[in-house]
Formats: C-alpha cells, sequence, structure tokens
C-alpha cells in the first residue's frame, strides 16, 4: 500500500522542515514507495522557498504554487487530483496533526474502509476554533445529513480511486468532505493525539463560520425546503387570523381593534418573505458563479527533485 500525504500550507514554512524530519521515517516503515504534496496556497511567508528547497534535498517531495489563496479545501483538491499512489493522507501544516499517528489512520483503511478519519482524543484548540469547528459540523450534518459522517476532521485517510467520484467537480465552492461521500459510504474514525499548536497562529474566524452557508446552498435544497415550508406555516397562520377576524365581526359585531396587531402580522408575513427572497438568492448566486465557469485553483508552477 503505497501512499501520497497531501498538506496544504498556508503561512506555514517555519513548521514544513520539522513536519519533513517526521513525516519521513514513519513513511518508511509503513510503505516502499511515497510522496510529500506540499500545495502553497497562497502564503505570505515565505513558504514558497521553504517547499522549494525540501524539494531539492527530497525527491520524494512535490511542491504546488497555487496563484493565489483559494482556500483549504480547493488546495487539498488540487493535492489529491495529483497524488500517484493508491492511498492519500491528507494533515495540516502546522504538526497539530502528528505524522506518528499515521499507521492508525492506513491500518483502519485497510479494514475495508473507503475514508479514515482521525479524531482527536483531546483537542488542542482555543475556544473560538472550537466553537467554530463545532458549528461547521452541525451545519454540514443538519443539511446533508446521513450523508456526511457523524466525525470528520482534516486528518483523513482515504483511497484515491475515490476521487473518480468528483473528477468532474468544477465549483468554486469545495468540501472535501462532501465530495467523498458522494463515492463511498465506507467512513470509519479512530482516535489520535492531537498536539498543540507550535507554529503560527489560528485562521479560523466567524468569516470561516459564513463561508459554510455558499457551501450549504451548493450541495443540499433542505434550505429552499425550509424557506418553502416556512412560508406554507405562515400562509396557514394567516388563514386562522383571517378566520378569527371574520369570526369576530359576526359574532360580535365589530373590526379587530389595535394598529400594532394589523402592524405585527404586516411584519412577519414580510420578514418570510424576505427570508425566502434571500435563500432563492443564494441558490441564484450558486447557479451565477458556476456559470461564470471560475476556476477551483490555478496552479503557478510545480516542482519536483
Amino acid at each position: 500500500m503505497n501512499i501520497s500525504v497531501v498538506v496544504p500550507v498556508f503561512n506555514g514554512g517555519s513548521s514544513l522542515p520539522e513536519l519533513v524530519s517526521r513525516l519521513q521515517p514513519v513513511l518508511q516503515r509503513l510503505c516502499e514507495n511515497y510522496e510529500l504534496i506540499l500545495v502553497n496556497d497562497g502564503s505570505e511567508d515565505g513558504s514558497w522557498e521553504t517547499i522549494t528547497r525540501l524539494t531539492a534535498e527530497h525527491a520524494w517531495i512535490c511542491g504546488i504554487d497555487l496563484m493565489r489563496n483559494y482556500g483549504q479545501h480547493n488546495a487539498l483538491l488540487c493535492g489529491i487530483r495529483t497524488a500517484r499512489h493508491e492511498v492519500v493522507v491528507t494533515l495540516d501544516d502546522d504538526l497539530q496533526h502528528p505524522p506518528e499517528e499515521i499507521p492508525k489512520l492506513v491500518d483502519k483503511l485497510a479494514e475495508g474502509y473507503d475514508v479514515v478519519y482521525g479524531i482527536p482524543e483531546k483537542k488542542q484548540h482555543g475556544l473560538w476554533r472550537k466553537l467554530v469547528s463545532l458549528l461547521s459540523r452541525w451545519m454540514l450534518r443538519s443539511t446533508l445529513g446521513s450523508k456526511v459522517p457523524h466525525d470528520f476532521s482534516a486528518f483523513r485517510a482515504l483511497r484515491t480511486r475515490t476521487r473518480d467520484a468528483f473528477e468532474q467537480y468544477r465549483s468554486p465552492f469545495v468540501s472535501i468532505d462532501v465530495l467523498l461521500t458522494w463515492a463511498s459510504t465506507r467512513f470509519a474514525s479512530i482516535k489520535v493525539r492531537h498536539d498543540s499548536r507550535q507554529f503560527g497562529v489560528s485562521t479560523y474566524t466567524f468569516r470561516k463560520l459564513v463561508s459554510y452557508v455558499p457551501l450549504i446552498t451548493g450541495f443540499s435544497a433542505l434550505p429552499l425546503r425550509f424557506a418553502s415550508l416556512a412560508g406554507f406555516g405562515f400562509t396557514i397562520f394567516g388563514f386562522f387570523v383571517l378566520v378569527y377576524v371574520v369570526g369576530r365581526y359576526f359574532i360580535l359585531g365589530g373590526s379587530m381593534p389595535g394598529f400594532p396587531f394589523l402592524a405585527s402580522i404586516i411584519s412577519i408575513f414580510s420578514g418570510v418573505q424576505l427570508f425566502a427572497l434571500g435563500v432563492i438568492g443564494e441558490y441564484l448566486a450558486q447557479m451565477h458563479f458556476r456559470t461564470m465557469d471560475r476556476p477551483m485553483y490555478t496552479i503557478r508552477s510545480t516542482t519536483r527533485s
């Protein structure tokens, strides 16, 4: 079982030499043929110079320099499509995913699974990072239901042939975890060590969480169905309000008094209409971006020894 390791790099130049020194003995014990694909995702700290130096020193390392920052999952997709071996392992560049834990993922994969996630025994993240991660996963699972594994992380091992299922995928909005559900339902997870951050700072922000909205509308029709149900529910509510007003008029001989009541009803219905229009707008935006044929990534250069 030969292995390709894919690492998206964003301002992670300081950690790469240690990553390589720890990764090589692990791969040497694990398989005969292996490679490391470092995808520079628009770094601003000289990461590409470090990658170029490492590829010159090690024949088993491949460096890919993207034209700009496209995002972690876009960079991962680029690396996965470049992989030459039958198993791909993905991990972050900050060494919070210990390379020494890779054998656990590969052994679990050998049991017949197509994708195995390394779930931290204890996450060494700050409170905000944990909150963003928790909410983003909840949003994906709520939208895609059973199609998405219950536990997933950026530390994963997968069979390279799974990429055949999304070979023709061309949208600029990429979620590797969702694309993998197009290929297989054989998912598994295993507990792994998770180290504290030694290099750089976390880039997870509220903007990262908001970025999941186009991913959800891009892979599911659930928001549209929710908007439809909301509209239907408030239509029923409005019908009962009408029945109440008409019944009061005939029974008590007078109309419903009070402007605040009428203003509240109008506000509710206006809010539902605007919400539904917003959801439809998200889907129209998805169609617009796809018709623009925006690239998922553009490669500036590739380097190997």
